[in-house]
């Protein structure tokens, strides 16, 4: 690669890596995701999401305003052919902290769940005990995760499609048990990015061979269908997520979200019904080093 190509490549580089932190900061800051004296727990995968959001964290952790301990960790769930040195070996150079958990729960999801069969469902409530264990153990205050943007969008539209619920994935999230504080600080930050990113950084990656060969999943399907859109209506993923963050409950028909029983004339300070009105607004802006198409302001008209 000649000097100029490098230069370039460089400056790519630090572009992209200045608009994921960004990500990553706004949304540490709206969600109040890590606060002073904690210890964050990274999980791990060796994909491209955890290996993008340690990167940041590690980065933002050098001139943070607040001082906060990073420790990662993987759990080594004994699938065939996992290169169990390939973490080890990539976190001792960075130097960071870190524990390598193994429990073969491959072994454990193969018996339980027929062949052919999903086994996403399973494995991650095996993984999920797990890593809530280990953050226990290590007096972990925080559990940070990979999931971005696109993982919470698929998520509300397989919730609406196979669930029939109204649901996503929250950037910041408490256990059932009441014990631990999940983080997705990767929240704000686009899939496509992240992996331009890990290609341009060389992460090591290892894939799943437990549920990532598995073909018709619907995550996969919900995936092509928010990719195909992205590609013929842009600024439409934007406008998407921009929804989750602009709920009205008084426009749906969750009674327990609201009380439609004992809504009456005297209720004049809620919200008019604007349902048969265009309404226009903007998506959000492109910035300066985002690549995708100019936003345009957009009309809905909703039908009776």
């Amino acid at each position: 690669m000649s000097h100029s190509a490098q230069a370039k490549a460089q400056y790519s580089l630090n572009k992209l890596h200045k608009k994921l932190r960004r990500g990553v900061g706004q949304a540490i800051a709206d969600f109040n995701m890590i606060e002073a004296g904690d210890k964050v727990m990274v999980c791990l995968s060796g994909g491209k999401d955890s290996y993008t959001l340690l990167d940041i964290l590690l980065n933002m952790q050098l001139s943070a305003p607040i001082d906060f301990s990073i420790v990662a960790v993987n759990l080594d769930q004994k699938q065939p052919g996992f290169p169990a040195e390939v973490l080890p070996n990539y976190l001792s150079q960075l130097g960071v902290d870190f524990q390598i958990v193994t429990e073969d729960t491959y072994a454990i999801v193969k018996e339980k769940i027929p062949e052919g069969k999903t086994t996403c469902s399973l494995c991650s409530r095996l993984r999920r005990g797990i890593l809530y264990r280990t953050a226990k153990e290590l007096g972990a205050t925080k559990i940070a995760l990979g999931h971005h943007r696109d993982d919470m969008l698929e998520t509300l539209f397989l919730n609406m499609f196979y669930g029939g619920k109204m649901k996503s994935m929250p950037p910041k999230l408490l256990s059932d048990n009441g014990e631990h504080m999940v983080i997705r600080p990767l929240a704000y930050c686009r899939e496509k990015d992240i992996a331009r990113y890990a290609e341009a950084k060389a992460f090591p990656i290892i894939p799943c061979n437990l549920c990532g060969s598995q073909d018709g999943l619907q995550r996969q399907v919900v995936k092509e269908m928010l990719q195909d859109w992205d590609k013929r209506f842009p600024g439409r993923i934007e406008t998407m997520f921009q929804a989750l963050q602009n709920v009205v409950p008084t426009h749906l028909a969750d009674t327990e979200l609201f009380n439609f029983k004992q809504l009456s004339k005297a209720d004049s300070h809620l919200a008019a019904d604007m349902a048969f009105d265009p309404v226009s607004f903007t998506a959000p802006a492109a910035t300066e080093d985002d690549d995708t198409a100019p936003r345009h302001a957009v009309q809905v008209v909703e039908l009776g």
